[in-house]
This record gives structure tokens, C-alpha cells and sequence, in this order.
């Protein structure tokens, strides 16, 4: 197993393996919401579910969608300690994601036999995990950490960093990073209204997953 998120890589273990434009970053409150939300988003055509580890109800949600929406590719996000690597993968998840790294969380990440997405905001982070072999990785906070137009600027003189930025990131403003040769997806939450989370209003959030396949 590469020690590198592979975003193309990682779609193509989702059925009907075309390139997935939106991880939607999901925060679960009610394990009991995690199954059927999961396959709303499947059946809008977001198979790639990051589930944030921010909540008491997150691992257990982990694993109820890693058993029973066999479709989704659930992995992980919000991972800061090397204890929560091995709490997420043994709770199911397929991949990685964190909003920072240090070199014991990224030792590991890489060691958990599964794909990772290290968090950057600065063209120093990211030299230094290019020097450590990782070319892929989270843009995070991306709206407050300069959008589309720092992104673009790192593009010159860091072609091989690719990203998928996270953060404020719109339905209105994803079209733009996607424009960019260095973003590979985006991460957002706009298909996951409050009001519907709340509602447990599956066919809305379907609905708009499906307007966020629809960027790629």
C-alpha cells in the first residue's frame, strides 16, 4: 500500500470508478444517522465519505458504515494523534485525513497501511512532506488560508504537490479549485445542511450530493 493519498487511486475503489470531484466531511452526532446518510450520499454519487472524529458517535459511525454501505469508501478525518490512527482503522476506515502533521502523526499514518491526506497551509509544509515522499495533501483552512489564488501560486514552483483543499469551501467557490492543474477534489460540508441533518431529510442531501458529482 502506497504510503500516499492517491485520489484517483482511491475513487477506483468506489464502483462505477470515475473521478470523484467532493469528499463530503461528515460529522456525526448520532451513530444511528450514519448509515442511511452514507448511502444518500452514495446514491447522489459522493461514494468517498470522510467521517470527522470530532464526536463521541464518530468511531462507532465508522463502523457501522464501513459494515453496511458496502459502496461507500468511509475513511477518517480529523486525526491529530497516533492513537487515532489506530482507533480509525480499526474501526473500519480506509482512509486518512488530518488538519496538521507533526512527524510522529505522519510516522503513524504511513505506517497504518492505508492512504493518507496530511493537512498543509504553507508552501514550507509542504516542501516538507514533498521531501518526505508525500505529494498529496489537504489544503486546510483553505478559504482563510488564501483559496484559490495561494493555490495557484504554489502551482509554479511546486508541481508536484497536489491538492485537496478543505475549509470554507462552497458550491459557488468549488468550481474554481477544481479548475486548478494542482487539486485533485475538494472537501465541503454544503450538502450536509444542518436543517436536514436535523430533519433526517436523506433525499435532500441525495439531491444536493448529486449537484456536487455533477462539478467533476
Amino acid at each position: 500500500m502506497t504510503s500516499v493519498f492517491d485520489l484517483a487511486e482511491l475513487a477506483g475503489l468506489a464502483p462505477a470508478a470515475a473521478p470523484v470531484p467532493v469528499v463530503p466531511v461528515v460529522v456525526i452526532e448520532d451513530a444511528a444517522d450514519a448509515v442511511p446518510l452514507a448511502r444518500a450520499l452514495v446514491a447522489g454519487g459522493l461514494p468517498l465519505i470522510e467521517i470527522t472524529l470530532r464526536t463521541s458517535a464518530a468511531l462507532d459511525a465508522l463502523r457501522a458504515v464501513a459494515a453496511e454501505v458496502p459502496d461507500a469508501v468511509v475513511g477518517a478525518g480529523t486525526v491529530v494523534s497516533a492513537a487515532g490512527v489506530a482507533e480509525a482503522v480499526g474501526a473500519g476506515a480506509r482512509f486518512l485525513v488530518s488538519p496538521g502533521w507533526t512527524e510522529r502523526l505522519l510516522g503513524a499514518m504511513r505506517d497504518s497501511g492505508v492512504p493518507f491526506l496530511p493537512g498543509v497551509s504553507t508552501a514550507s509544509e509542504v516542501v516538507a512532506l514533498l521531501e518526505r515522499g508525500v505529494d498529496t495533501m489537504k489544503f486546510f483552512p483553505a478559504e482563510a488560508a488564501g483559496g484559490v489564488p495561494y493555490l495557484k501560486s504554489l502551482a509554479g514552483p511546486l508541481p508536484r504537490a497536489r491538492f485537496c483543499p478543505t475549509g470554507g469551501v462552497s458550491l459557488a467557490s468549488a468550481p474554481a479549485y477544481l479548475s486548478l492543474p494542482n487539486v485533485g477534489c475538494v472537501g465541503g460540508t454544503w450538502m450536509l445542511p444542518p436543517d436536514a441533518l436535523a430533519a433526517r431529510d436523506w433525499a435532500r442531501v441525495e439531491a444536493l450530493a448529486r449537484e456536487a458529482a455533477a462539478l467533476r
